[in-house]
């Protein structure tokens, strides 16, 4: 075996839709890269077989190089929206890949996944603005909008010690222009640094969109006892996002770093403790949607320095042993923060006033 596939299947009742979150991991990371390409398409499309695959991510280790090749052989599969970002996977292999699949089963709902967003502009500022603006126009398309049916994005920065100021602002301004204010609602979201493979993009964005939403199924997260609003420091986003169907609910967990309920670092410099304090804030985010780290169905772990990686993994691995996780290199938006990891936990609590899922 070339590699190696975890996934925890998720199905709430007989006859309900089940979901799949899929990692494919290399597990010799002596091959060169079209091998390890390769294993990991191969694994893919057994992995999926039988299933509906709605979103796919790889992490590369080298984006611009890698890219051509990855492009090349994708052309020859079925279109799937898909994430391509430039974030070495730490187990020093050259490529990994998530992806979520559920059953072939049609939906009240209109789900959309959209990958890989990029907008010219001189600056940060103006490639967010533009991001979001490309996803205005795409949703409008069929009936839905940003401001109303967008429950998570994913932003990649390249340089986000020096760019991610310019991110902010254009998302801001964006949110403003649209009527997501502090008053209002904003966005679960992950800011961390990540390179799109084409270097001339220094913004790059995934968003997950659900039309059909009933007034009462979108519920935002906070857990201010642990956590500060974000608007606190000057962002828009929002902690945590539950939505709530008629046999399940899913909890989306923004990136989540060692922060405390006034917006300050909590223990700068030790990364042990502040991967406990990280995890803390996540149950408690979780808790408030009535689940568990137990819930947790897929991870993303980012990390500033590689020579973490054995101490974080051992860490979390103490309080979640079966974490389905990716761990990457990617620096968080802000240097004192030395690990930050989002996830996805889904639950059985539906509320059957609404829809199935």
């Amino acid at each position: 075996m070339k590699t190696r596939t975890t996934s925890i299947p998720f199905t709430p009742g007989k006859g309900a839709t089940s979901e799949y979150h899929i990692i494919i991991r290399v597990t010799d990371p002596s091959l060169d890269y079209p091998s390890q390409l390769a294993s990991v398409l191969q694994a893919g499309a057994e992995a999926a077989e039988g299933k509906v695959v709605r979103f796919r991510r790889f992490f590369l280790s080298d984006a611009a190089n890698q890219y051509p090749l990855l492009a090349q052989r994708l052309d020859a599969l079925p279109p799937v929206p898909t994430s391509i970002v430039g974030q070495a996977p730490l187990d020093g292999t050259r490529i990994a890949l998530w992806m979520y699949c559920t059953d072939p089963a049609d939906s009240p709902y209109k789900h959309r996944w959209d990958a890989s967003l990029v907008s010219p502009g001189e600056d940060s500022r103006a490639q967010m603005d533009g991001i979001f603006r490309e996803l205005e126009r795409r949703l409008a398309r069929e009936g839905l909008s940003v401001a109303r049916d967008t429950i998570r994005t994913w932003i990649f920065s390249r340089d986000v010690d020096t760019r991610y100021a310019g991110v902010v602002k254009g998302r801001k301004d964006y949110f403003e222009t649209i009527g997501l204010t502090e008053a209002t609602h904003y966005i679960a979201s992950t800011g961390i640094e990540g390179n799109a493979p084409d270097p001339r993009h220094i913004v790059e964005m995934d968003a997950y969109s659900i039309g059909g939403l009933q007034d009462g199924q979108i519920h935002y997260l906070y857990a201010s006892d642990h956590l500060s609003r974000t608007s606190q420091y000057g962002v828009t986003f929002e902690r945590g996002t539950a939505v709530t169907y008629g046999d399940r609910r899913h909890v989306f967990i923004s990136g989540t770093a060692s922060i405390d309920a006034r917006g300050q670092v909590v223990h700068p410099g030790d990364v042990a403790a502040q991967t406990g304090r990280m995890l803390e804030n996540v149950s408690a985010l979780l808790a408030e949607a009535g689940a568990g780290l137990r819930d947790i169905v897929v991870a993303v772990v980012y990390l500033r320095d590689p020579a973490d990686f054995a101490c974080v993994q051992r860490c979390i691995e103490a309080s979640c042993p079966a974490l389905n996780a990716v761990y990457v290199h990617a620096p968080v938006c802000r240097p004192a923060w030395l690990v930050e990891m989002e996830c996805i936990a889904l639950t059985p609590d539906g509320d059957k006033a609404f829809p199935a899922f």
